[in-house]
């Protein structure tokens, strides 16, 4: 019984250990069939987006922090000691020219004008009793009647009255000027600044501060500086025998308001001073805009945009450089689709996301667009072709 079944179990185990080291030796065949396939794809070129840089026509736009001031800035001050008797006004308030402004009480040039018109009568009354005594005398003169001393010592009484009524005269009118300082009157249009003093305070014309400012910001001028060099540059942008000429030449320039907007109105320089500041090494300049609505307050910072117009220029994304040491790099498209690190120079206004390139590669080189963290010099890629125009439609917008 034994014997019989001992050949049976021989048979039946020997082929299920060999199904099973064949599946073993299977398996191990899938995966390396798998990384076989892995590295096959690993030794092939990688893609990345290129274009071909081509010259541009654009408009650069330089900023300069700017301040801003009406065309007249008037500080007003009493002229007389007194006491604020109103104010007629409110800061911010736009008034005209000879606008009430304030009254300074002060009852002692009231009391002046008085004076001098009682003494003006006085003198007429004086000057009308000697011209009396002159008319009596001359006839009596004439007939030897008095000697001609009586006549001349009526005459130069006469005289003498008319001095005082002129005299008398004068001081009424300097008495009046006195009493019109009572009454603060704008010179200027403009608008009313902050008003420190308020009714009843003491003010003289030795106060520390004026009664209020009155800026008339029809126009404003935005001043700004360039220092020694920007200047220069600036001066080699436009045409011109001189400086006059030259500024003439300069398109209009716009301002960049406090929020990032742009004034809706474009202002023009005007100015250039002709002396560079020794404490700052930079020249004044002055814009003027005008201000109708009133927008721009007299005090107020902004950015004075210069615009520069340039013709046949490369331009490059931003995000198609890298930085190192302080110097920038773009991936150019050589033979045999290796890339070679290839160092850039560009100028430092920019064209919104693009740099303007002055050396380094030229119209119809090939540049990698984006993409490249891991990408290294002389890496064969495998380009992707991005159209030119598409590339450079943002510059147009």
């Amino acid at each position: 019984m034994k014997h019989k079944i001992t050949p049976n179990i021989m048979k039946t185990t020997v082929p299920l250990s060999l199904l099973f080291l064949g599946a073993i030796l299977s398996s191990c065949g899938g995966k390396d069939e798998k990384a076989a396939q892995a590295a096959a794809a690993a030794g092939q070129p990688q893609a990345y987006p290129v274009f071909a840089v081509s010259t541009q026509q654009t408009t650069l736009d330089s900023d300069y922090p700017a301040t801003i001031e009406g065309i007249q800035n008037i500080d007003i001050r009493p002229k007389i000691d007194g006491f604020i008797e109103r104010i007629l006004v409110d800061e911010g308030a736009r008034v005209t020219v000879g606008q009430l402004l304030f009254t300074i009480n002060n009852p002692q040039y009231e009391q002046a004008v008085r004076t001098a018109a009682a003494a003006i009568s006085s003198a007429e009354a004086d000057v009308s009793a000697a011209q009396l005594q002159v008319n009596k005398t001359k006839p009596l003169v004439d007939k030897d009647i008095i000697s001609k001393y009586e006549l001349e010592s009526a005459q130069l009484t006469l005289q003498s009255k008319r001095a005082m009524l002129a005299q008398a005269r004068a001081t009424l009118a300097n008495a009046k000027v006195n009493l019109s300082y009572t009454r603060v009157t704008s010179p200027v249009n403009g608008l009313v600044g902050s008003i420190p003093y308020r009714t009843g305070s003491l003010v003289s014309s030795n106060s520390a501060e004026p009664l209020t400012t009155v800026s008339n910001t029809a126009k404003v001028y935005a001043y700004f500086s360039l220092n020694e060099k920007q200047i220069l540059d600036f001066s080699n942008k436009y045409a011109g025998k001189n400086l006059n000429e030259q500024m003439r030449n300069i398109p209009p320039v716009s301002l960049v308001l406090a929020d990032g907007t742009v004034y809706a109105q474009n202002g023009k320089i005007e100015s250039i001073n002709g002396q560079i500041n020794t404490a700052t090494g930079s020249v004044s300049l002055r814009a003027t805009f005008p201000n109708p609505t009133s927008i721009l307050k007299s005090g107020g910072s902004a950015s004075v945009r210069i615009p520069q117009n340039v013709k046949d220029v490369i331009l490059i994304p931003q995000k198609s450089t890298t930085d190192l040491q302080g110097k920038k790099f773009v991936y150019v498209l050589g033979d045999s689709a290796k890339v070679i690190n290839t160092p850039v120079e560009v100028m430092q206004n920019t064209k919104g996301k693009f740099y303007v390139v002055t050396k380094g590669i030229k119209a119809g080189d090939k540049i990698v667009l984006e993409g490249f963290q891991s990408l290294r010099d002389g890496t064969k890629i495998k380009p992707e072709e991005k159209n030119t125009d598409s590339v450079y439609a943002e510059i147009k917008k």
